[in-house]
């Protein structure tokens, strides 16, 4: 296991092209240990980053970055720049064709389509539904990436389109199976609403009615994150395996002496 590495927090970098990132070193588990820095970092895609950016990302000595958009993501923002020595796993947590219809209507739709599309509460609903559905139905890929954090590709990073959702999720169930506590896990992923870090909208008419108060406000739970979306998570967590350690170890396939190897590779000695 790499020895020597950070146990005090980075100074967090302005990287110009590549949004959301941060390193979720520090977070307390229930057992009094916290994460240890420079072992699991989450972003938004790196298809932007600059040449500094790039240096950047390559001197924390990644491993793996792990990419969990899916084709029409990629179409739409672009690979991700090549870091030198680093493995690129793309694991799509949502497949190309979900939503394809409702994503386009979100760029490109009217004031009045997406009153109906958003309006009274769907928006919500649709975003608490998609955080159930990658839980019960994304256990394999779930399963590979804590597996391969277990066999020490770490450092890691973990990136989807905006950093929130997918990689959001991904983050908080790699917290789960090493003890973090909920309340920490649910700090970090509110930090992805500060204005620096969240996802810059893209919509076809960027008029002023375009992009009216009322468009963003009715854009504004797609692109939020919200405890209520984590919350629905954790909950489908109990109400399909009812426990934590039942969908770690049932839902995930994670042995003992595997959760043990991710706490080792994760934590701070204890």
């Amino acid at each position: 296991m790499t020895q020597n590495l950070p146990h005090v927090p980075p100074v967090e970098p302005e990287l110009t092209g590549v949004r959301n990132f941060r390193d979720v070193g520090g977070l307390p588990t229930t057992d009094g240990r916290k994460v240890r820095y420079g072992r699991l970092y989450r972003s938004g895609h790196l298809a932007g980053a600059t040449p500094a950016d790039a240096a950047f990302l390559t001197s924390l000595g990644l491993h793996t970055v792990f990419d969990f958009r899916n084709a029409a993501d990629v179409r739409l923002d672009g690979e991700d720049v090549e870091l030198p020595g680093v493995r690129n796993v793309n694991i799509p947590l949502t497949d190309p064709a979900d939503g394809a219809e409702f994503w386009r209507m979100v760029r490109d739709g009217d004031l009045g389509q997406l009153r109906s599309l958003l309006a009274d509460g769907k928006a919500a609903a649709r975003m608490v539904d998609s955080y159930r559905t990658i839980i019960r139905e994304r256990t394999a890929e779930h399963s590979r990436v804590l597996h391969a954090l277990a066999d020490n590709n770490v450092p890691a990073l973990m990136h989807c389109a905006a950093g929130k959702d997918r990689a959001g999720l991904s983050v908080a169930v790699s917290l789960l199976a090493v003890g973090v506590e909920r309340d920490a896990i649910e700090e970090d992923y509110l930090k992805s609403n500060e204005p620096s870090r969240r996802y810059k909208v893209r919509r076809s008419d960027t008029s002023p009615a375009g992009m009216s108060a009322e468009v963003m406000e009715l854009l504004g739970p797609l692109f939020d994150a919200r405890a209520a979306y984590l919350e629905a998570a954790f909950d489908t967590i109990t109400t399909t395996w009812g426990s934590t350690d039942r969908y770690l170890s049932e839902g995930l396939g994670l042995a003992p002496e595997t959760r043990e190897r991710l706490r080792e590779g994760l934590l701070d000695a204890s």
